[in-house]
C-alpha cells in the first residue's frame, strides 16, 4: 500500500514516499503518514539528520488529481492534511537533505523546496506545472522558489513550464550536487552524515535565524542573531566546539 518507508542508517533517517505507480503523488493519507513519520523520527534523539526522497522512477508528480480529494473545500483540505507536513519539514528539529529522484512536478516541487538542502540525480527535474493548466503555484513555492533562483528565474519557472533539469537547477542553486542515478542514495547519505555530525541545535537555529530574517530589518537581524547565538553558546555542543578549536582537534558533537 501507499504510504511512507522509514529506513535507518546511523544517526539518518531516511523517509521515501512509497507509491511508485503514481511517482509518489499527493494525497491527504500520504502527506498525513509524511508528518506522522518526520514526527516519529526526531522524537528519537538519535536521529541527527533526515533524508527525503522518492520510491520509483520519480520524487513525487504533484497532486494525485484522481477522486475528490478534499471534500471539506481546497483550501481547508489543503491546511488540514498537506501543511502539517510541510511545516514538519520546514520546521525540522533536525536538518533535512532532500534526495530527487526522477521528475518533481507541481507540488512535488514544492515539497523539494522545503527541504534544507537538495540532491539530486543526473535524471532528476523540476517543473511547476500550474500555469499550464490554467492555476497559480501553490503549497509554498511563490514564498521558496524566488527566495533560491530570484524573481526572473522564478517567474521562468512558474509561467513557462520547461522541466528544469538537474544539472541547470545545481547551476541555478537550486540543487547542491548532481550524481549519477545509482549513486544518488550513497550521495545523499554522505551529506546527511556529515550533517549528522555536526551540532544539530547550532544548525537549526541557523536555519531558523535564517527563514526568520526574510522579514526583518538589518539592524533587528543583527540582534536577533545575537539572542540566539546567547542561547546555543552554552549548550554541550558549543563547549566542546571551543575545546577542540583550542585542542587543535576534530570537534565531536552529539546533538546537545
Amino acid at each position: 500500500m501507499a504510504g511512507v518507508r522509514r529506513e535507518r542508517h546511523g544517526a539518518v533517517g531516511i523517509l521515501t514516499l512509497d507509491d511508485p505507480a503514481t511517482l509518489n503523488a499527493m494525497t491527504p493519507a500520504l502527506l498525513g503518514e509524511l508528518a506522522a513519520a518526520i514526527a516519529a523520527e526526531t522524537a528519537d534523539r538519535g536521529v541527527r539528520c533526515l533524508v527525503l526522497t522518492g520510491a520509483g522512477r520519480g520524487f513525487c508528480s504533484g497532486q494525485n488529481l484522481k477522486g475528490d480529494l478534499f471534500p471539506e473545500g481546497v483550501l481547508e483540505g489543503v491546511m488540514t492534511h498537506y501543511w502539517p507536513a510541510f511545516r514538519a519539514i520546514r520546521e525540522c528539529a533536525v536538518p533535512v537533505v532532500v534526495a530527487v529522484n526522477g521528475v518533481a512536478a507541481g507540488g512535488g516541487c514544492s515539497l523539494a523546496l522545503a527541504g534544507d538542502m537538495i540532491v539530486a540525480a543526473r535524471s532528476a527535474s523540476f517543473l511547476q506545472v500550474f500555469s499550464r493548466i490554467a492555476l497559480v503555484p501553490d503549497l509554498g513555492s511563490t514564498w521558496l522558489l524566488p527566495r533560491l533562483v530570484g524573481r526572473q528565474r522564478a517567474l521562468e519557472m512558474m509561467m513557462l513550464n520547461e522541466p528544469l533539469s538537474a544539472e541547470r537547477a545545481q547551476q541555478w542553486g537550486i540543487v547542491r550536487e548532481v550524481f549519477d542515478d545509482d549513486g544518488l542514495r550513497a550521495g545523499a547519505l554522505a551529506l546527511a552524515s556529515r550533517l549528522a555530525e555536526g551540532p544539530t541545535r547550532a544548525l537549526v537555529a541557523t536555519r531558523r535565524l535564517v527563514d526568520d530574517g526574510e522579514h526583518e530589518t538589518y539592524e533587528a537581524q543583527f540582534r536577533r542573531e545575537l539572542e540566539v547565538q546567547t542561547g546555543v553558546r552554552d549548550s554541550a555542543d558549543a563547549l566542546e566546539g571551543r575545546a577542540a578549536f583550542r585542542q587543535r582537534r576534530k570537534a565531536r558533537f552529539t546533538g546537545a
